[in-house]
């Protein structure tokens, strides 16, 4: 059965990821009306299989890159502040060997090699210091430690290395959860007014009398209806061609390059909670980074991935790709027997003409057709470190179709959750195990960097572990299963266990399968206390 809404939305977005959140919070903020279409759950894609840092991209300075490196930079401390919680400060550790060579294809290489040949792929040491130097300065930062030199043979960070490496660089950048910072987007969208609509296809778009028809399908229900939209914003990430020539079917010469980015993760190889920075002979780079209290995160890789149809997996080939490489620096190799688990995704990035997925520029490109009535936005790249640049850049495009659209608004403004100083964690969890002295530490940790004050709110008056209900394991209780049903749009165990956290890596299939038969019969669950 279809329906169809005499209503009309200002803006309706494609695309439950980063950028279709971070533009639907940006664009409710400013009074439109939005709606906001997800096929699957939010940051079912590309925007949960990141890195997971918010970071300048140290090696774009060897593309020549600066503007994107330098918004990045300044983005790291404004993201900060506005979500502590789920993102922190993070020191990275660079090795360096004088004997270090690398083939690389980078404007910074071939420049190298033309000035200086005898060096022969060697990167030399002032190369590194100076683009170090560039990256403490570019960006304006005043929250973050700058770069440091380090002595492998006597610090703990040498430990777990190679004995070769004696020195290395140490910088700042950020970690942030990436899947949590698209659902909290989408959360602060919905409570200035947007509509997010999560499992639901946007079957086809068109136009109409200067206005968007777009036909879409809830897939529970298989209900059918049509939203009216002054204009529509295709951000629809690895999709954003598909959706281009199938759906809303306008001529576009902008393209896009799918590359993947694969990652492993391993049992915990090291003590301390830095991560590395590894440079790779094949002229690319990988992290290793402190994961989840037990693990190591390894990645990333760059490849070609053409079909968006195809779902992205971590290869054998570069599972060891990553292992071999991991192990030119570490002191014991790294197999594929220490992994774990491993996640891949596909980045829409900007066709720019690159010769190679990693040689690809980073940068988003927004363009809007307006030939034929209605406006489209679409969206093209970006990074998850500039998405609400990205946003408010699109609000630009926006604002030229709606007249007297106040500006812009996000910078500094505090997800929800993140009401509180960058240097705060530690305080709300002794406020947690002193309110709630059933938690461990361990747990009220959890709790903190999942949902920030709210994990007050979440609790609510429990005294006891009991008051939280049925404990599916890894202190994922029904209290808090109840909040991600009711606030967070999970729908599946899925979304649960491997977006809104990740406890997937501690809990069996047959936990995750109970998780699921109470989300089915628990459609209307017991209100969280709210």
């Amino acid at each position: 059965m279809e329906r169809h809404s005499d209503t009309v939305t200002d803006l309706f977005i494609i695309g439950g990821g980063i950028n279709g959140c971070g533009i639907a919070r940006d664009a409710a903020g400013r009074g439109l009306s939005v709606t906001l279409a997800e096929m699957n759950d939010l940051a079912s894609a590309t925007s949960s299989a990141s890195t997971k840092l918010f970071h300048g991209g140290l090696r774009y300075l060897e593309y020549f890159e600066f503007r994107l490196v330098r918004e990045a930079l300044i983005e790291r401390e404004t993201l900060l502040r506005a979500m502590p919680h789920i993102s922190w400060p993070m020191r990275f550790v660079l090795p360096y060997h004088k004997d270090m060579r690398f083939d690389s294809e980078t404007p910074t290489s071939r420049l190298l090699s033309t000035v200086m040949p005898w060096m022969h792929g060697q990167r030399p040491a002032w190369l590194i210091r100076l683009g170090l130097f560039m990256y403490d300065h570019l960006g304006g930062r005043k929250i973050l430690p700058g770069t440091s030199a380090l002595s492998l043979s006597r610090e703990p960070e040498g430990a777990p290395l190679q004995d070769k490496f004696q020195t290395a660089y140490e910088y700042s950048d950020c970690w942030i959860e990436d899947s949590r910072l698209v659902v909290l987007n989408a959360r602060d969208a919905e409570a200035r007014g947007a509509e997010i609509l999560v499992q639901t296809e946007v079957l086809s778009a068109e136009r109409v009398d200067d206005l968007w028809q777009v036909t879409i399908r809830d897939r529970q229900s298989d209900e059918t209806r049509v939203v009216q939209a002054r204009m529509l914003i295709n951000a629809g990430g690895p999709w954003v061609g598909d959706i281009i020539q199938t759906k809303i079917r306008v001529n576009s010469r902008e393209g896009v390059r799918l590359v993947r980015g694969s990652h492993i993760v391993t049992r915990k190889l090291y003590d301390h909670d830095k991560c590395y920075f590894f440079q790779g002979e094949d002229g690319r780079i990988i992290f290793a980074i402190p994961y989840e209290r037990d693990f190591t995160l390894i990645g990333t890789t760059d490849q070609d991935h053409p079909n968006p149809e195809e779902p992205p997996v971590c290869t054998e080939a570069e599972q060891d790709y990553l292992c071999a490489f991991a192990s030119k620096y570490f002191e014991n190799p790294i197999t594929r027997d220490d992994i774990v688990w491993t996640y891949s995704g596909v980045r829409p990035l900007y066709d720019d003409g690159a010769s190679s997925a990693t040689a690809a520029t980073r940068d988003y490109t927004l363009k809007v057709d307006a030939q034929g009535g209605a406006p489209v936005l679409n969206v093209f790249g970006g990074k998850i470190t500039t998405y609400r640049r990205l946003a408010e850049s699109a609000l630009d495009k926006v604002a030229e179709h709606f007249p007297n659209l106040p500006g812009p608004w996000t910078a500094g403004v505090a997800l929800p959750g993140g009401d509180f100083p960058v240097d705060g964690v530690q305080d709300l969890v002794e406020g947690l195990l002193s309110a709630y002295p059933f938690l461990d530490r361990a747990w009220a940790e959890r709790l903190v960097r999942a949902y920030g004050t709210e994990a007050k709110t979440m609790l609510g008056d429990a005294g006891t572990a009991a008051d939280l209900g049925e404990d599916f394991g890894a202190t994922l209780t029904a209290r808090e299963l109840a909040w991600l049903i009711e606030k967070e749009f999970a729908r599946t165990a899925e979304d649960v266990v491997w977006r809104r956290n990740k406890m997937g890596l501690r809990l069996s299939q047959e936990q995750i399968a109970h998780i699921q038969a109470w989300m089915d019969t628990n459609s209307a669950p017991v209100a969280a206390t709210a």
